[in-house]
């Protein structure tokens, strides 16, 4: 049973893990791999609005992908904005990233690779990974500046986007935790959490959606 005050937390974390930036033109748009193809679609979107003239599609497979995207994160997303209309000159497939921090460093690298001048990064995830990835790219990659931008969702949208509300809620809970635990670990710049999310956050662990905190020192971000 999810309970009312499960819900009212569930939102205020929802709210602070998006940036609130608004989308400006950027030298690249790099789309995070995940099980979640949206981020193909936001980063179709956001290029046919012309604020970006190169997608960076990131990501190798996880546990959680590996059934639904056999050939890579980043190969399923490129088929996505395919699909939608990107011509294939405008995007660049990096196939070996299995963490956000990799995400960030092996993106760049490919983009210095393929002589890509880069100031700016419209960095594209999960809503509810916006700030994480900003905190990692802001650590990994200090001398651009990082845009954050994800598919303009209300948290019950993502719910039944995804079909499983607990499983969302843990996600949340568990990207949290990494935004505190993290920055001691050298994975990403510190930021500052609100009393009230912090209250949030230990209420639903004590309600048990706990399945994706870190239980042991993280090897990476």
């Amino acid at each position: 049973m999810i309970s009312t005050q499960n819900w009212a937390d569930t939102r205020r974390l929802w709210e602070y893990h998006q940036m609130g930036h608004t989308p400006r033109p950027c030298s690249v748009a790099i789309g995070l791999g995940s099980h979640d193809l949206g981020v193909a679609d936001t980063a179709a979107e956001l290029y046919e609005r012309g604020m970006a003239p190169l997608i960076v599609f990131t990501g190798a497979t996880s546990p959680t992908t590996r059934e639904r995207m056999p050939r890579g994160e980043a190969v399923h997303y490129r088929e996505r904005a395919l699909e939608l209309g990107v011509p294939s000159s405008a995007i660049l497939v990096e196939p070996r990233a299995r963490n956000t921090g990799d995400n960030i460093r092996f993106s760049r690298e490919l983009l210095v690779e393929a002589g890509v001048d880069v100031s700016s990064v419209l960095l594209i995830s999960k809503p509810y990974e916006e700030r994480r990835a900003y905190a990692t790219a802001r650590k990994l990659w200090p001398e651009v500046e990082i845009i954050s931008a994800s598919s303009p969702m209300t948290l019950n949208e993502y719910v039944d986007s995804v079909g499983d509300a607990r499983m969302v809620i843990d996600m949340l809970v568990g990207a949290l935790q990494r935004l505190l635990v993290y920055p001691e670990q050298g994975y990403l710049i510190s930021q500052p959490v609100p009393g009230d999310v912090i209250e949030a956050y230990e209420r639903l662990c004590r309600s048990g959606f706990t399945s994706r905190l870190l239980t042991t020192e993280a090897p990476s971000a």
